[in-house]
């Protein structure tokens, strides 16, 4: 009999609790690449809405550049692989994991290793960014939440390095 690989979570499943922001890890997705030239035959190859302008986040997809997006769907979710169209969908579930960051503090946290102004993000805003030499995905999923998706062997570094802001601000 095989024997089956069990994939762990690179980070505790334990929130890191601090005054004004806690620190947690988002449950398990499904996730795509998508490249493609034409956005609406993105859409009909795959049939998911396709936002349009960089930095829109609808539906569980991200627009991330002029020809590239970020799915994420719950577990379990199957997307069309557009074979023999002129497009990319690939499959990166395991590429990644969600951090959740949530509070009135959130922000400063993150603003600590971001060059980016996050006080100019809106709500339902994605862009790929860094927190310090670390790059992910940022989005703001409300006035004070925001899910990070990082890749999973730089996750463990990325939650200490986000513990440890929120450890020390004052």
């Amino acid at each position: 009999m095989p024997d089956t690989a069990t994939r762990s979570a690179p980070i505790p499943a334990q929130p890191a609790e601090f005054p004004g922001v806690s620190i947690r890890l988002g449950a398990p997705l499904a996730r795509w690449s998508l490249r493609g030239r034409d956005a609406k035959a993105l859409a009909k190859a795959i049939g998911h809405k396709v936002p349009g302008k960089i930095g829109t986040n609808e539906g569980g997809m991200a627009c991330l550049g002029p020809d590239e997006w970020l799915l994420r769907l719950p577990i379990g979710s199957v997307v069309p692989s557009g074979e023999g169209l002129p497009l990319s969908v690939v499959d990166i579930s395991e590429r990644a994991i969600t951090l959740e960051l949530e509070g009135p503090r959130a922000i400063a946290v993150l603003q600590s290793g971001a060059p980016r102004d996050l006080s100019q993000f809106a709500v339902g805003e994605a862009r790929r960014t860094i927190y310090e030499t670390t790059e992910i995905v940022l989005i703001r999923e409300g006035e004070e939440r925001w899910t990070v998706e990082v890749w999973r062997s730089f996750a463990p570094w990325l939650h200490e390095a986000l513990v440890t802001a929120a450890s020390h601000l004052r």
